[in-house]
């Protein structure tokens, strides 16, 4: 069987922003289940479907990121694989049309992450598309308020019909943050993890707290012991000693889904070869009162 859930990031959604997300969150979910329906890896659907995020301005993730104190753009994005746990992320990276394509570029290369000039020089060397950095400011990111500023990012959990997991994670950063700053996103077991024995998590929301805490290593601890809703609620509990943010997603190797949040909203997706239906949520009471 197939299974996917993704994310378009733990924030608060006006209700002006509603229909977008709940729109690109079903197109990246669209995108993402094609591959799988047609028997493609895990690997291939989570970076389709983070692409779509990444292309559409509504998400704080390649087009549509947010400006440091510089009033630059740096972009971190990972993914991983979890038959042989290999990673590739990147870090506070100028210029990189889609970071997410830079990660799996890496993935099966030595290096884990990749930070900075060297990561747009090594997305030059792959052959990826490069871009100036200011074309991935959107124009109503350009014209945001303080009392809009955003931290949210985009992630997916993947299984494939052969049981391959597949997480990915991308994001546009922290809106006037210091030069070089580097959340939870690209770091395993902060932002995102997978192990095709035991299931997948990502993470979204104050990047900080999220490695403080390593809340996708607890979602994956837990996962021997909880269902996938259930181990995300007791990692983002952890979050009550120090504060923040956050919302996470889980899949299992037997393609259960679950995902929980302490942010407003969270705007998720899923299905799966045993459910095809989407299902598109921008909260948990939505989903439950669905």
């Amino acid at each position: 069987m197939w299974s996917i859930i993704l994310h378009g990031g733990a924030k608060t959604i006006e209700d002006k922003d509603a229909a977008a997300n709940r729109s690109g969150c079903r197109k990246a979910l669209d995108a993402g289940a094609a591959i799988l329906r047609n028997g493609g890896t895990s690997i291939d659907a989570a970076e389709a479907a983070v692409r779509v995020l990444e292309d559409d301005p509504t998400f704080n993730a390649g087009y549509g990121s947010v400006q440091n104190e510089d009033g630059e753009v740096e972009c971190c994005a990972a993914m991983m694989e979890g038959e042989r746990f290999n990673v590739g992320a990147i870090a506070a990276a100028k210029g990189v049309r889609n970071p997410i394509a830079a990660a799996k570029a890496m993935l099966f290369d030595k290096p884990v992450l990749i930070a900075g000039d060297g990561a747009r020089a090594f997305a030059a060397q792959a052959g990826l598309r490069l871009c100036d950095p200011d074309a991935l400011i959107a124009m109503h990111e350009a014209k945001q308020s303080d009392a809009e500023k955003r931290h949210d990012t985009v992630g997916c959990v993947v299984l494939d019909e052969r049981g391959l997991l597949a997480t990915a994670v991308s994001t546009g950063g922290l809106e006037g943050t210091a030069a070089g700053r580097v959340g939870d996103s690209p770091q395993p077991g902060c932002g995102f993890y997978c192990d095709n024995n035991i299931g997948g998590a990502v993470f979204s929301g104050d990047g900080e707290d999220i490695a403080r805490m390593i809340l996708a290593a607890r979602v994956m601890y837990a996962l021997d012991d909880l269902s996938p809703r259930e181990a995300v609620e007791a990692s983002l509990a952890h979050l009550d000693h120090i504060g923040g943010e956050a919302g996470g997603i889980a899949l299992t190797p037997e393609g259960k889904v679950g995902w929980a949040h302490n942010s407003d909203h969270f705007a998720v997706a899923y299905a799966s070869s045993d459910d095809p239906s989407p299902k598109v949520y921008l909260s948990k009471s939505e989903e439950q009162n669905a």
